[in-house]
């Protein structure tokens, strides 16, 4: 309803569902225009930058757990390595200490023969002692014997000239002392 009223126009308020007048749709539709640009606004000035460092960290905890797990790969790798050289090195000393228990097998019996040689040595030196001694043994003898003959037949020649009875004892002194005596 209208009133005129000497140039006014009155407009009655006739009640309204939800008290909904043109106002407060146009404040409501303003305030939901800026809440869109605000939120588009923030979302380029703060969800934006954020979600890029969000990312950036993701890939870099990506990066650190890829890095972590090529380390623990690599020590992995690195203990079978070690794991493998201590094994070789309780074969090499093993190897070494068979190389050095045969070369002093060798050496012992090195020395061994050595001894053995030097005993055949002083054993042939002291069978040829022996047979030089015997040697001039012998010969004290025969020049025993040939003092005693020559005593002996000193003793007959004195006793009795006889030529006969000298060669006889000349030539049984002779065959006592047998032959090689005086060849020798």
């Amino acid at each position: 309803m209208n009133l005129y009223t000497g140039g006014m126009l009155l407009t009655t308020m006739e009640p309204r569902l939800f008290d909904l007048d043109f106002q407060l749709l146009t404040d409501s539709v303003l305030t939901l225009i800026s809440v869109f640009v605000l939120f588009f606004a923030l979302s380029y000035l703060l969800f934006n930058p954020v979600r890029a460092m969000l990312e950036k960290r993701q890939n870099k905890i990506a990066d650190e757990l890829s890095t972590a797990a090529s380390a623990q790969e690599e020590a992995q790798k690195l203990q079978a390595l070690y794991e493998q050289k201590l094994a070789g090195v309780d074969k090499e000393a093993d190897e070494i200490l068979r190389d050095a228990r045969s070369r002093a097998l060798a050496s012992e019996n090195q020395i061994v023969a050595e001894a053995k040689e030097e005993a055949r040595r002083i054993v042939d030196r002291a069978h040829v002692e022996a047979e030089l001694e015997k040697a001039k043994v012998a010969d004290e003898m025969k020049q025993e014997m040939i003092l005693v003959a020559c005593a002996i037949a000193g003793k007959v020649v004195a006793a009795n000239m006889n030529t006969e009875i000298q060669e006889s004892l000349v030539d049984e002194t002779l065959r006592e002392m047998g032959e090689s005596t005086w060849q020798s």
